[in-house]
C-alpha cells in the first residue's frame, strides 16, 4: 500500500507567504473577473463552490458505494493510512473537512475508544445528512455536524488538535487559502493531514490509469448513479491537482512546519502531513 515516502522532518516551520505567480488568479480572491477550473473547464471562481456543491448533493446517497466501486475497496485501506500516520490519541479534537458521510470521522472515533471528539464540517448539507443518516444507523455518537466552507472555516483560532480533509481538497477553490485556515484553527502542536488523489510517476502505469479514469468512472457513475457529468468532473479534478511535491511546498507556505509526504498505492494517493509549531 505504502510504497514510498518524502519525510523532512527537520524543516522549519514557514510563515504563510504571498501567492506564487502561477497561483495569483485562484489567489486573488473573488474579484473582477477571476477564473479558476472545474474539471478541465475555466469557470468564474465565484462558481466554483457552488458547483461543487451541485456535484456532490447529486452523489451524496450513492457516494460511499460509488468510493467501493471505483477503488475496490482500496480508498479503505488509504483511510486507515492516513490515521495510522496521524495515530489518534485518547481526548483528541479532531476537525474533518469535506468529511461529510463521516467515514474518517467514525474510524478516528473507534481509534480513540470514544474518548475523542470530532468536528465534520462540509460545505454540501446533502452530504452531511447522508453522514448524521450513517452515525444514527451505527449508533456512533460525539460527531458535530456543520455546514461550512474549508476556505472561511467558522471556527476560532487554535480550537483543534487535529485537521483532516480525505479527497477534498482538490475541490476547493483555493486550496491555499484552506490549507491557511486549517493553520489558524490548529492549536500549536497541532497536526495537519491531507489524503488525496496524486500523481503517479511511472508514465506506463499513469496512461494505465488515466485509461481506467476516463474511460471506467464516468460510465460506472452513470451507471450506479445515473449522473455521468459527476463522475467526468471528479476524474478530471484529480488531473487539475498539484503533484506530490508541489503541493508539500503549498502546506510549507501556510505556515506548516515538518512537512512530508508518503505515497499509497504506487502514488495513485498521497498523504501529506505538516505541524503547527
Amino acid at each position: 500500500m505504502q510504497i514510498d515516502a518524502s519525510e523532512d522532518g527537520a524543516d522549519a516551520p514557514r510563515a504563510p507567504t504571498e501567492p506564487r505567480p502561477e497561483d495569483a488568479p485562484a489567489a486573488a480572491g473573488a474579484g473582477p473577473g477571476a477564473t479558476t477550473h472545474f474539471g478541465f473547464s475555466e469557470i468564474p471562481e465565484a462558481e466554483k463552490a457552488g458547483r461543487v456543491e451541485g456535484v456532490f448533493t447529486s452523489v451524496a446517497s450513492r457516494y460511499d458505494l460509488m468510493n467501493d466501486l471505483m477503488s475496490a475497496r482500496i480508498h479503505r485501506l488509504w483511510k486507515e493510512a492516513a490515521l495510522d500516520w496521524l495515530a489518534p490519541r485518547a481526548g483528541m479534537r479532531l476537525l474533518d473537512v469535506a468529511g461529510g458521510t463521516g467515514d474518517i470521522a467514525f474510524r478516528f472515533l473507534r481509534r480513540t475508544k470514544g474518548t475523542g471528539s470530532v468536528t465534520v464540517c462540509d460545505l454540501t448539507e446533502g452530504m452531511l445528512e447522508e453522514g448524521r443518516r450513517r452515525a444514527e444507523a451505527q449508533g456512533v455518537h460525539g460527531v458535530t455536524w456543520v455546514q461550512g466552507d474549508a476556505m472561511a472555516l467558522p471556527f476560532e483560532d487554535r480550537s483543534f488538535d487535529a485537521y483532516t480533509i480525505a479527497f477534498g481538497i482538490r475541490n476547493v477553490t483555493r486550496p491555499q487559502k484552506a490549507l491557511e485556515e486549517a493553520y489558524r484553527v490548529l492549536k500549536p502542536g497541532g497536526r495537519l493531514i491531507v489524503l488525496e488523489f496524486s500523481a503517479i510517476p511511472q508514465p506506463a502505469l499513469a496512461q494505465a490509469y488515466d485509461l481506467y479514469s476516463f474511460n471506467v468512472i464516468p460510465a460506472l457513475g452513470e451507471a450506479v448513479t445515473g449522473d455521468r457529468d459527476s463522475y467526468q468532473y471528479l476524474v478530471e479534478s484529480i488531473r487539475r491537482f498539484p503533484d506530490q511535491e508541489t503541493f508539500l511546498g503549498m502546506i510549507r507556505d501556510a505556515g506548516f512546519g515538518r512537512a512530508a509526504y508518503r505515497n499509497l498505492t504506487l502514488g495513485v494517493a498521497a498523504v501529506h502531513s505538516g505541524w503547527r509549531l
